[in-house]
């Protein structure tokens, strides 16, 4: 290997002073096949790829109100951010009719966050808060005190401050000028939790580490690296994605799991083809393996045009003025393009192959569940 760096190394030298760069790669193919292959085995930290059962977010969600806004808040006809503004002053000793309430300068909102695994009381968190009712932008308003629940339905952190908001609408004589989503605003360490989440490792000695993509190898390399490094067996494969880990007596907990979770371990990731049909994108993983195939691509359109034109009768005539529709149908076969995949090809190959006939990213999807649809791509499609 290492004679197969130094030649690579020279390759990329030579290649900018002119065409000797060529001959050097060219006489060399067997150096490039080795980098690919030891390229294959990748190596993350643990903490990348697993988490620890029990260690974890809790997401919080609240609803409150907003005020302060100049005019762009919710309408008269969406009636709950009056009665909530009503039930607000009613906490307050002041007792007044939902239905008096006239007022635009509030908008009800949803107020979101998520809270950290081993979060104490006083421990601030950023919040979003998003609109809930017809409100044209939340700029320039304050969030008043707003609960966070759990999903348990207990109070864990109250929410209130000024809103960020990242975005703009501007309405003048019907003409609206908008920059990102005005109805969705920030608020950096706008929430302060007031009830922790219990979870303490003291008197605990048997952990579960989840890999975050389930595979026996996976699951088995890192065990083995964990043992190999703490020259113990501290780990065993339970399944696919659980790993048992077992720290010593009176070993400490957190030095343990920092050490387990800073080891790099080798990883087998699945071959996946990743399609988004609503944008077009296609991500080719590099693992996918390509078996030779013949693609035939081509195309039929077909153009219906339809004109309206004025039959008018001549002056002295008695015939009537009619609109009458001409229909023209236009039909135009495309010719055939034809892309052949040998023995060995990588998916850079079919990527070319697809950009010379001028495929497009729709014809790139349909070409590519075809071949696995043929058995000549050994992947796994994922459409989002």
């Amino acid at each position: 290997m290492m004679a197969s760096g130094t030649f690579w190394k020279k390759a990329v030298r030579i290649r900018r002073c002119g065409i000797y760069a060529w001959c050097v790669i060219f006489l060399f193919p067997l150096h490039l096949v080795a980098i690919e292959a030891g390229a294959s085995q990748k190596l993350a930290r643990i903490k990348d790829i697993a988490t620890i059962e029990g260690i974890r977010d809790n997401q919080l969600v609240g609803y409150g109100i907003v005020v302060g806004l100049q005019g762009t808040g919710d309408s008269q006809q969406t009636t709950f951010p009056t009665q909530t503004l009503a039930s607000t002053l009613l906490r307050m000793g002041v007792s007044v009719p939902a239905g008096a309430i006239r007022v635009q300068n509030l908008a009800a909102v949803f107020v979101s966050a998520t809270l950290p695994p081993f979060a104490r009381s006083g421990t601030k968190l950023d919040i979003t808060v998003s609109s809930a009712g017809d409100a044209r932008s939340l700029e320039g308003g304050l969030l008043l005190m707003t609960p966070l629940y759990g999903a348990d339905g207990k109070i864990y952190a109250q929410a209130q401050g000024p809103l960020a908001v990242g975005g703009y609408s501007v309405s003048v004589n019907g003409n609206v000028k908008q920059v990102n989503h005005p109805n969705t605003a920030r608020v950096p360490s706008g929430a302060i939790v007031e009830r922790a989440v219990p979870l303490d490792l003291d008197g605990k000695s048997e952990f579960s580490l989840l890999l975050n993509d389930a595979d026996f190898r996976s699951a088995e390399s890192v065990a083995s690296a964990i043992n190999h490094t703490l020259d113990r067996v501290a780990a065993h494969t339970v399944d696919s994605r659980r790993i048992l880990l077992t720290a010593k007596p009176g070993e400490e907990i957190p030095a343990f799991l920092a050490e387990v979770e800073s080891i790099d371990v080798p990883i087998y990731p699945r071959a996946k083809v990743i399609v988004n049909e609503r944008t077009g994108t296609v991500v080719i993983g590099g693992t996918v393996v390509l078996q030779p195939v013949s693609i035939l691509h081509g195309g039929l359109a077909v153009n219906v045009v339809s004109e309206f034109q004025v039959s008018q009768p001549n002056a002295f005539g008695g015939g009537d003025t009619k609109v009458v529709r001409q229909t023209s149908v236009d039909a135009l076969d495309k010719p055939v393009n034809r892309i052949e995949l040998k023995q060995g090809a990588t998916v850079d190959d079919l990527v070319r192959s697809l950009q010379t006939i001028g495929a497009s990213a729709r014809d790139v999807i349909s070409i590519l569940q075809a071949m696995k649809s043929a058995g000549a791509l050994e992947a796994e499609i994922e459409v989002l």
